[in-house]
Formats: C-alpha cells, sequence, structure tokens
C-alpha cells in the first residue's frame, strides 16, 4: 500500500501486467508476471516460489505422468481426510487464538495454494481439479 502511494508509475504497469494474465498465457510468461507482482506485494493466484520449490524437489527418474499422478493422489489423500480432521477432537475453535487449535482453519488456503502450484507445474487447468477435489471430499 506504501509502495503504491509513493510509486504509483511503478506499482501500475505491474497491475496491468496481472490483469492480463490468462489461463491461456504462457506458463513461463505467468510465472514471470507473478513472480514480479509477488515481489511488489500484489497477491497472486499461483504462488511462483512455490511452483520453483516444487520444481527442484521432483525425484530423479520419475516420468512427469508420474509426478502429475502423484499430485492427483495427494489431493485425493486430503480429502479423504477430511472427515478424519474435522472429527478430531483438538479441531474445535479456540477464540484466544482465533481459530482452530490444529490450524485446520488453514486448510483451505493450504489446498488452494499447493494445488495451484502443482497444477501450474504439470501445466494443467486448477479449477477443474479443485472441482474433483470438492467431489471427492
Amino acid at each position: 500500500q506504501v509502495f503504491s502511494q509513493h510509486c504509483p508509475f511503478l506499482m501500475g504497469p505491474i497491475e496491468c501486467l496481472t490483469d492480463v494474465v490468462t489461463p491461456d498465457t504462457d506458463i513461463q510468461v505467468t510465472l514471470s508476471i507473478f513472480e514480479v507482482a509477488s515481489a511488489a506485494g500484489i497477491p497472486c493466484e499461483v504462488d511462483p516460489a512455490l511452483v520453483t520449490v516444487l520444481r527442484g524437489a521432483r525425484t530423479e527418474g520419475s516420468s512427469p505422468e508420474e509426478d502429475y499422478k502423484v499430485s492427483c493422489l495427494l489431493l485425493v489423500f486430503v480429502a479423504v481426510s477430511l472427515p478424519l480432521m474435522a472429527a478430531d477432537p483438538s479441531s474445535f475453535y479456540n477464540p484466544e487464538l482465533d481459530g482452530y487449535n490444529n490450524n485446520l482453519h488453514c486448510l483451505a488456503k493450504a489446498v488452494v495454494q499447493v494445488s495451484a502450484a502443482l497444477f501450474t507445474l504439470h501445466n494443467k487447468n486448477i479449477e477443474t481439479h479443485l472441482k474433483e477435489f470438492l467431489l471427492v471430499s
């Protein structure tokens, strides 16, 4: 916010770039724009730092198809685990913490961010996979 007030000539073009990004935009271009935007403090749909970390964490010898299947299975695992996490005794709201004792309130944001990074890495449609996640859960 301070940066926008003091340097609007710099923030304006960055914000315009983020508005131009569509799902059809090349993945490298999208990640470059999001990297600049996140460095400027603008929230992005996909965290470029997380994509870079996940790209570096690939196992050697595994094919891209295998990595994609593992990404899908991770979402299935989380979806199947939701009822167990909800039934956990520490899954209750604590007003002192303004959240849940086991940080369950962070799960939705984590699922969205990790799945966006994973499926951006595999160049797949994020929205479709999140809809499938909701169906499974």
